[in-house]
């Protein structure tokens, strides 16, 4: 599905990694990745973020033929760098279908379910009790 804007063709891929939720768009281009309004260099301090980001690009042999626009909200940056390699992977997906075996293999494509479990009542955190004491 292509959408426009702007007269411009993109696809669109929507990530998710435990709390954070990447809105990706994909622009043929020359391998810019835009987050929130700011360069990726700029956005993540460490390698290994941007590294994550950049691996369905690496499986399907893409780098540097597609700018990445992507709004990215809530979590932390490992939750965000997650999201967004989803979003690019679902984004992926719609340039062309051929893309889907190498970026399944990759795991690329599956919704890391894994979530900050829910504080239980009675309770000090989601599983730590109050200290017990016999007297």
């Amino acid at each position: 599905m292509i959408n426009y804007t702007a007269s411009k063709p993109y696809f669109y891929g929507t990530g998710r990694r435990k709390s954070s939720v990447a809105r990706v768009r994909l622009v043929p281009g020359t391998g810019v990745i835009t987050i929130n309004k700011r360069d990726i260099d700029d956005y993540f301090g460490l390698d290994t973020l941007k590294l994550i980001v950049n691996q369905p690009f690496g499986a399907t042999e893409t780098a540097g033929k597609f700018d990445v626009i992507c709004t990215v909200k809530g979590g932390g940056f490992s939750g965000q760098a997650g999201a967004i390699r989803h979003g690019i992977s679902r984004a992926l997906l719609q340039v062309d279908e051929e893309y889907r075996g190498a970026l399944k293999r990759s795991g690329f494509l599956t919704r890391d379910p894994r979530m900050k479990e829910r504080k239980k009542y009675g309770l000090k955190a989601a599983r730590r009790a109050p200290q017990f004491s016999k007297r």
